[in-house]
């Protein structure tokens, strides 16, 4: 019975020094997550679609990835992330477990187009309109 409580409180003691937590790490990584309410409107009127965003931060050069729930016109829900970093500024898409990342290609105005091979996708506001060969999209920015 003894030899079972000293083993158990072995086994208890080397858990809890174990488990010991370190802080250090990459300390040129800043990172910073917010869920936020954003303006999208030119007319200053607050959007009411939540978003997630977070920003990284390393060495300096800032990374922004921001996620939307967009519907269809058939009721499907799409997961929309727009990520800007210094390199170039991407679009990701995912629907029925596929995702398809279209770069940015041009800005016209308040329109900004998202390309790659037969696939375009336009955001204008609160809109997404994806083309893919003869099949057009349209998609609206909603709330879950």
């Amino acid at each position: 019975m003894k030899k079972g409580l000293l083993a158990l409180g072995a086994v208890l003691t080397l858990t809890a020094v174990s488990c010991k937590k370190s802080e250090s790490g990459n300390k040129s990584v800043i990172k910073t997550d917010s869920s936020t309410t954003v303006v999208t409107d030119n007319n200053g009127k607050i959007d009411s679609v939540t978003q997630s965003s977070s920003t990284v931060d390393i060495n300096g050069k800032k990374t922004e990835k921001t996620d939307f729930v967009y519907k269809a016109t058939d009721g499907t829900l799409v997961k929309v992330i727009f990520k800007n970093d210094p390199k170039e500024s991407t679009v990701a898409i995912t629907s029925n477990k596929k995702t398809f990342t279209l770069p940015k290609t041009e800005t016209k105005g308040d329109e900004t187009i998202y390309k790659k091979d037969d696939m375009t996708a336009r955001v204008k506001g609160d809109s997404l309109h994806l083309e893919q060969g003869n099949n057009i999209i349209e998609l609206k920015r909603t709330k879950i």
